[in-house]
C-alpha cells in the first residue's frame, strides 16, 4: 500500500496519533484504489476493506468519497508548496533558490508520480469536479509559488544578476510553465521521455537560449 508520510508532534497524546495513523492509512489505501481504477469507479467500501476498517471508521474522518479525494489532493498541493518554499529559502544565491526549485519539483513529481497522474487525468479537458472549490484552493498555492519565484527574478535583476529582459512575473511563468510541461511529458512517457534530474539543463535554455552569441 502506498504510504502517506506523517508530521508528529510528540505532545500528541497517543489516541490523537492513533487517529491520524487511521487518517494516513484511509489516504494510502484511496490513492491506491483512485490511481488504479480513477475517481469515479471506486467506491467509499472497497477503501474500507483496503485499508481494513469498517467502512463507518473513513465516515469519521471525512464525509463522503469527495471529500475524501479533495483532503488526498490538497494534502499533496501542502507537501509540494512547503517542499518547494523551503526549497527556495535554503539558497542565498538567487541562480542557486532556482536551481533548488527546479531540483526539488523534480523530485516532487517523481515520489507523487501517481497521486499526480490521478489528479491531471480525472480533471484535463473535462468538468470534473469533486469539490466545487478545489481546483481555486490548489491555485492559491501555485500563486504563492510564482509570486516567490517572481521574487527571485526581482531581486537578480535589481542586484544585476540578470537581466531585464521581461517583467518577473513573466519569467516566473515561464520558468514554472517550462518545467511542468517537461514533467508532464516525463509522467505520460517515461520510457521516451527523461526524468528532469538537471536544473541547469532547464536554467540553462532560459538564460542561456538556443541562439549562438555573436563573435
Amino acid at each position: 500500500m502506498t504510504q502517506i508520510q506523517p508530521t508528529e508532534n510528540s505532545n500528541v497524546s497517543r489516541r490523537e496519533r492513533e487517529k491520524r495513523r487511521q487518517r494516513r492509512d484511509v489516504l494510502a489505501a484511496a490513492l491506491d484504489l483512485f490511481s488504479a481504477r480513477g475517481y469515479h469507479h471506486v467506491s467509499m467500501q472497497e477503501i474500507a476493506q483496503r485499508a481494513e476498517f469498517a467502512v463507518g471508521t473513513l465516515y469519521n474522518f471525512f464525509e463522503n468519497k469527495e471529500g475524501l479525494y479533495g483532503a488526498l489532493v490538497l494534502e499533496l498541493a501542502d507537501t509540494f508548496d512547503q517542499a518547494l518554499m523551503k526549497a527556495m529559502e535554503e539558497a542565498d544565491d538567487d541562480v542557486d533558490k532556482l536551481r533548488n526549485y527546479i531540483r526539488t519539483k523534480g523530485e516532487m513529481f517523481r515520489k507523487n508520480a501517481a497521486m499526480i497522474r490521478l489528479y491531471f487525468g480525472e480533471t484535463r479537458g473535462s468538468t470534473f469536479t469533486p469539490i466545487a472549490d478545489l481546483n481555486a484552493k490548489i491555485r492559491s498555492r501555485h500563486t504563492r509559488t510564482i509570486r516567490t519565484l517572481a521574487s527571485i527574478f526581482e531581486n537578480g535583476i535589481r542586484k544585476g544578476r540578470f537581466e531585464a529582459i521581461a517583467p518577473p512575473a513573466f519569467l516566473a511563468v515561464a520558468l514554472d510553465g517550462m518545467i511542468n510541461a517537461v514533467l508532464f511529458h516525463w509522467l505520460e512517457s517515461a520510457e521516451v521521455f527523461p526524468a528532469l534530474e538537471d536544473p541547469d539543463m532547464m536554467l540553462d535554455i532560459l538564460f542561456k537560449g538556443l541562439l549562438p552569441r555573436s563573435p
